[in-house]
């Protein structure tokens, strides 16, 4: 047998994996060169990638949904004898040479879709720098040239933090202060040194996305809890879409699905922004709920509530409206996926049916993370919001 391992080249950003997406081919098939074999996903690029060679499929090292690392075997081949390497070049694969996707000189060589290849394996192309998309994007947002960073990325790929240093912007503490005259007695301390890390760190890892929207609640009879039926509102919006209360692991990356809805409720107190938590907000009855919020606030207030009151939270909602605002753009913090918040109440003109009515409504903005949520799947979740929170009762 004269068997031949074709590895995922890398798909000309530098990128580190791909996903497989389809495979167009099985293990035993005669496939020719250039024969589509699979269609893999980088960031949100989709890639056909076709056969380099001539020759049998013995083996398929990956299936669909599997994330292969680049430089990994995908395909095993059986080829002719006396087949070589792509008939293209007439090159062995030491010899470096570039050429078109399709055409592959080696298993190991890296290549663009539809595009002229680098000269030799790690490095690149006359003014072509190696850069995954994201990064592109965000140093044409800062004005930066790719290739004046210095790239501190594996083989030499450059990160976000190359190009947040070209910009002079630190991800983290700056080594001198920026405001003059500083003394330890300005330090944050206690809850809101909690905020500010908590804040950073929000800032720095996550994707985030902001929907807003009304909900008329002219239909309530008498007066109501609005905090408790916002809570009942937020259970209705996880049991449409459960993905929100979620918690979400970048590394994997993974997101978990929770099956309880423990819901942290962010009190503004005179020491900074305290998160307490309400377990299993889904199966109470508004007495309930009610009982342990008030509960919650009286120790939050009077810092008596206990540091297991405030952790393992899987949905935060924001509740500033009590104060003032009518939307916000309130920030996840991870590992969770989303946050509600809910405005003051407005007094707003609506077309009724015969004419101009005024009515009740209540401002909602939903942030989530949209690394791991989608567009469609925040839409529907406020919308299950605004339908319960627009029933009379």
């Amino acid at each position: 047998m004269n068997q031949h391992t074709f590895n995922l080249p890398d798909l000309g950003e530098g990128l580190p994996e791909a996903e497989i997406v389809s495979w167009h081919v099985k293990e035993g098939d005669q496939v020719q060169l250039d024969q589509p074999m699979l269609s893999v996903e980088t960031a949100k690029a989709v890639v056909e990638v076709p056969s380099p060679y001539s020759g049998k499929i013995v083996r398929l090292h990956a299936k669909v949904g599997d994330t292969v690392k680049t430089g990994k075997p995908l395909v095993e081949f059986d080829l002719p004898a006396g087949s070589g390497p792509s008939p293209v070049t007439g090159h062995s694969p030491a010899a470096g040479q570039g050429m078109v996707v399709g055409h592959m000189a080696s298993s190991d060589q890296e290549f663009v879709d539809r595009a002229i290849v680098r000269r030799s394996r790690g490095a690149a192309a006359p003014g072509r720098v190696r850069a995954a998309p994201a990064v592109r994007m965000l140093a044409k947002r800062l004005g930066i040239d790719l290739n004046t960073c210095k790239a501190t990325g594996r083989h030499g790929l450059i990160s976000v933090d190359d190009v947040l240093a070209r910009a002079n912007v630190s991800g983290g503490a700056s080594s001198a202060p920026v405001v003059p005259g500083l003394t330890d007695a300005d330090r944050l301390r206690g809850a809101r040194k909690a905020m500010s890390a908590s804040m950073s760190l929000s800032r720095d890892q996550i994707a985030m996305c902001t929907i807003f929207d009304d909900a008329d609640i002219q239909s309530w009879h008498g007066r109501a809890d609005i905090t408790v039926r916002v809570i009942r509102a937020i259970a209705a919006g996880v049991r449409s879409e459960p993905g929100l209360n979620a918690l979400f692991d970048p590394s994997g990356p993974s997101r978990k699905i929770m099956a309880q809805l423990h819901l942290a409720i962010a009190v503004d107190t005179a020491d900074g922004l305290i998160v307490p938590v309400l377990r299993d907000v889904a199966s109470q009855t508004p007495e309930q709920l009610r009982a342990a919020l008030n509960d919650l606030k009286e120790r939050t207030h009077n810092r008596t509530v206990a540091p297991d009151q405030m952790r393992d939270y899987t949905f935060t909602l924001s509740n500033f409206g009590t104060m003032a605002g009518r939307y916000a753009t309130p920030l996840v913090v991870p590992p969770t996926v989303a946050i509600l918040g809910s405005g003051r109440l407005q007094r707003d003109v609506v077309a009724g049916e015969t004419g101009p009515e005024i009515h009740t409504r209540l401002p909602l903005s939903l942030t989530f993370d949209h690394r791991c949520i989608t567009g469609g799947e925040a839409c529907r979740f406020l919308g299950a919001v605004i339908a319960d929170l627009q029933s009379p009762g």
